[in-house]
């Protein structure tokens, strides 16, 4: 696939391996947790996504807060970077994990448990690098915070 609008596949890729850490720390913390607590597994996955989208816009807005800009605006540019990115990629990494038989109900000393997590998350990086490099080549999205910060 050619370059759109100067948009390269190293910058989507950076930006989803951004986003990847966000979401793969509230995906697997809400996991743990549900797990571990024995919530339902719909209550889970939503503490999951929850927990995906706080850590994702908390990892950006600590890098733009460096930059000097303040709490409010931060925040802004969070929404602005990386909302589509971390609900593309929570839909798919979901879908898979709730796909795959017995990965809800597997504990956390499973095997199965870890796998299909790993497995989600690897298929949702896949599918939501060329989201965001549609969107950073339109100066939408992750393209949002490299006016306030470099990664």
């Amino acid at each position: 696939m050619s370059e759109q609008h100067g948009a390269s596949w190293a910058t989507a890729i950076q930006a989803t391996l951004h986003c990847l850490t966000g979401c793969a720390i509230g995906e697997v913390l809400g996991m743990v947790l549900g797990t571990a607590f024995g919530l339902h597994n719909a209550a889970t996955v939503v503490l999951s996504i929850v927990l995906a989208f706080v850590f994702g816009y908390g990892l950006t807005m600590r890098g733009v807060l460096k930059s000097g800009l303040g709490a409010a605006a931060a925040f802004k540019v969070a929404l602005a970077a990386d909302t589509v990115s971390i609900a593309v990629m929570e839909v798919i990494d979901n879908t898979v994990v709730v796909a795959i038989p017995g990965a809800m109900d597997a504990g956390l000393a499973s095997f199965l448990f870890w796998l299909s997590l790993a497995l989600s998350l690897a298929i949702a990086f896949v599918v939501t690098a060329p989201v965001n490099k549609w969107m950073i080549g339109r100066g939408l999205g992750h393209a949002k915070v490299h006016a306030h910060h470099q990664h």
